[in-house]
């Protein structure tokens, strides 16, 4: 069995907030649920899943999860990286241990791209598991949405909210993460991390896949593997009004 954790601290989106009527992106409605409350069913609907920690408001949370014997809530952190942490804390998993963490913002995950992703993964060595979207997948099943993309060699792809980590290797990589998240807008230090090179040939869109991998693993002290995934759900974040405004179409039926 896996266990979850699920990222569900406030990304300070105002708009999302406002629409909602809610603090925290975790507690917009969708129908008569809360956004979190469909990545937890996700989560619970695989066989492949045990416990279950939500990084998040506990206060808010509290009332839905009292009987839940599989969830636990803890506290969110001031960062993605640091509320992951409080729910490794909480879980204590065992050295070596992989366990599989997800966002709250991304309502349409299905338990069988959780259960196909961890089934790909589970014949995998490795400490991080990323899944990518292809561009033309994402378009089939949901033309017109709007997701950044990344060009490479071996096509063009949207990444996913979802990974799977060794736990043993979170702590040692949180300040590295941190900086390299802290760096994605400003080109020139993130050029003096991952190199010029590097970046032309990203800008020349002659970067493959393994070379990316190879890349971000060597920075990270750690071996990581995207997955090239056909369930564009992962990938379905809800981060501005548009994109609720999809979801809530779709899950309406």
């Amino acid at each position: 069995m896996t266990d979850a954790v699920v990222l569900a601290g406030s990304s300070k989106n105002r708009l999302l907030q406002q629409d909602g009527q809610v603090g925290n992106e975790a507690l917009i409605p969708i129908g008569n649920k809360m956004m979190v409350e469909y990545v937890v069913e996700a989560l619970k609907g695989s066989g492949k899943i045990g416990k279950i920690v939500i990084a998040g408001p506990v206060r808010e949370l509290s009332n839905f999860y009292r009987d839940e014997p599989r969830i636990s809530l803890v506290d969110q952190g001031p960062s993605q990286v640091a509320s992951l942490i409080n729910g490794l804390e909480l879980l204590i998993p065992a050295a070596g241990q992989r366990v599989l963490v997800a966002t709250a913002d991304i309502p349409l995950l299905t338990t069988e791209a959780i259960d196909h992703f961890l089934e790909y993964c589970s014949a995998k060595e490795g400490d991080l598991f990323y899944p990518i979207v292809p561009k033309e997948v994402n378009e089939k099943y949901y033309p017109g949405v709007k997701r950044t993309y990344i060009p490479l060699r071996d096509g063009v792809f949207t990444g996913g909210n979802l990974f799977l980590v060794n736990s043993s290797v979170v702590r040692r990589c949180a300040a590295k993460a941190e900086e390299l998240v802290r760096l994605r807008k400003s080109p020139l230090g993130l050029s003096r991390q991952i190199g010029f090179v590097f970046i032309l040939k990203f800008l020349l869109r002659l970067l493959s896949l393994r070379e990316v991998e190879t890349k971000f693993s060597n920075l990270l002290g750690i071996k990581g593997e995207g997955v090239i995934f056909r369930y564009p759900e992962v990938g379905i974040d809800v981060d501005k009004p548009s994109d609720l405004a999809l979801v809530r179409r779709i899950l309406a039926g």
